[in-house]
């Protein structure tokens, strides 16, 4: 399973400042690290050991030197100096719990497991930027179900919140407003095929996100 952050994360990720981009590609990669537990775990207890691995490092840094882990090093030396705790970074992982079952998902556990995956991604990403107090949770939770439907069979029993008025995202953050204008992008069409990641036509939207900030 790779590790590799997908082509729409590539590319927001070329547009953020060079003094940003370890941190900001440190927390992303932490979310694909997630991602791959579960891929590759047909175990869901294997799983759930090994996000409560994860957990339990995250938490260690806040008290003592990270291990002989890149990950945990890269987040500790880049993302934990941007005022994100590594417990902070740990609630991240239950989120991704709440997709250990073999039942379809709630609706109560659909919103829980996006706000604590894509809200708080998008949060910690929003401080990173320097821009924390713009309202980026909404449009990572609904990211992170639109990631959840491209990687699932279960697409037609997730639902996706409506869109809301966001505004005009600022200058610091259109690099992370790209992967939202592309959620909403791929919310509109729930029932159509899905875009190929790093496609021409999702790249456009891109580049028109970060010169308009809608």
């Amino acid at each position: 399973m790779t590790l590799d952050l997908d082509p729409d994360r590539r590319l927001a990720l070329a547009y953020v400042p060079s003094r940003v981009r370890p941190a900001l590609e440190a927390l992303w990669r932490l979310d694909v690290t997630f991602a791959a537990i579960l891929a590759a775990g047909r175990d869901p207890t294997a799983s759930r050991l090994r996000l409560a691995w994860w957990r339990e490092a995250l938490e260690g840094l806040d008290a003592r030197e990270p291990p002989a882990e890149p990950l945990l090093r890269s987040l500790a030396g880049h993302v934990l100096p941007g005022g994100i705790s590594g417990a902070e970074l740990a609630a991240m992982a239950e989120g991704w719990e709440i997709l250990l079952t073999d039942r379809p998902l709630t609706a109560h556990e659909q919103a829980r497991y996006a706000a604590l995956r894509g809200g708080l991604l998008f949060d910690f990403s929003a401080r990173l930027l320097g821009a924390p107090d713009f309202p980026v949770a909404p449009s990572g939770a609904l990211w992170a179900l639109v990631d959840l439907a491209r990687h699932s069979s279960g697409r037609e029993e997730l639902r996706f919140p409506p869109a809301w008025p966001q505004g005009r995202w600022p200058r610091a953050l259109r690099p992370l407003g790209m992967l939202a204008a592309l959620a909403r992008r791929d919310s509109d069409r729930p029932g159509g095929p899905w875009e190929s990641q790093g496609n021409p036509a999702r790249m456009l939207r891109m580049v028109r996100h970060r010169l308009t900030g809608y």
